[in-house]
């Protein structure tokens, strides 16, 4: 079986059904990132594993209604393009935009999004914390994600700034996940945000996940996210 075809089935196993046509795109995706891999390390998990820990890893957030039914999404930390890229393979119709501080990750994500000719896709060289606070970017996206970024306290600064009132922001996390909540209690009650669910799910292989879904319920304060940096210097408590 192609890898592909593994994907586009084993994602039909979970309850996400895809087009035919993207299983020529997930392959061209993970042959570029297998290629660029000798020169950025985009990835340290083995070739076999890639369709699990990473395409279906990915895919998995489309589980959540509203990523699902959104129209507008921002991936931040999208280093190797998980998990922006296969959702917009998913989606065709979804608008996304990928964030990267690294220039070097930012040309290999625009070299994909032209080898798959992708559409109403973009890339955006700049730190979270600089995105955040850029007007056209700014409480104007209805799904802001990160995947293994940062703690939630953490990340909720990077993300909330994004998502408009009433969007969500999607946490990945592995089995673990749900112990971060509470310790981003105090950065939920500051940047606007309220916990609405915790989705779990298992991939293939039996590796566990958790999608920590936050409802952005308020305008985020103009004072954050704080300069590049202090966020994860000193997370909000």
């Amino acid at each position: 079986m192609s890898l592909g075809a593994e994907i586009r089935e084993k994602a039909s196993a979970l309850g996400i059904e895809i087009e035919l046509d993207a299983e020529a795109l997930f392959e061209r995706h993970a042959a570029l990132v297998e290629e660029w891999n000798q020169m950025l390390n985009l990835t340290r998990i083995p070739k076999e594993e890639v369709a699990d820990k990473h395409f279906l890893d990915s895919l998995t957030v489309l589980l959540v209604p509203e990523v699902a039914n959104a129209t507008r999404l921002v991936d931040v930390g999208s280093g190797a393009g998980f998990p922006g890229i296969p959702l917009k393979v998913a989606r065709p119709d979804l608008n996304v935009t990928l964030v990267d501080s690294l220039g070097k990750r930012v040309k290999f994500l625009e070299t994909v999004i032209e080898a798959l000719s992708l559409q109403r896709i973009s890339c955006f060289h700049a730190r979270a914390e600089e995105i955040g606070r850029h007007r056209e970017h700014r409480e104007s996206y209805d799904v802001a994600m990160g995947r293994a970024v940062a703690k939630l306290p953490v990340l909720c600064e990077y993300l909330l700034p994004l998502v408009r009132v009433g969007g969500v922001m999607v946490a990945m996390k592995g089995p673990t996940g749900r112990d971060e909540v509470d310790e981003a209690k105090g950065a939920l009650r500051t940047l606007g945000g309220q916990v609405g669910k915790i989705v779990d799910t298992s991939l293939p292989g039996g590796d566990m996940r958790q999608l920590i879904v936050i409802k952005k319920v308020t305008k985020t304060p103009p004072a954050y996210p704080r300069r590049a940096g202090m966020p994860d210097k000193a997370p909000l408590q």
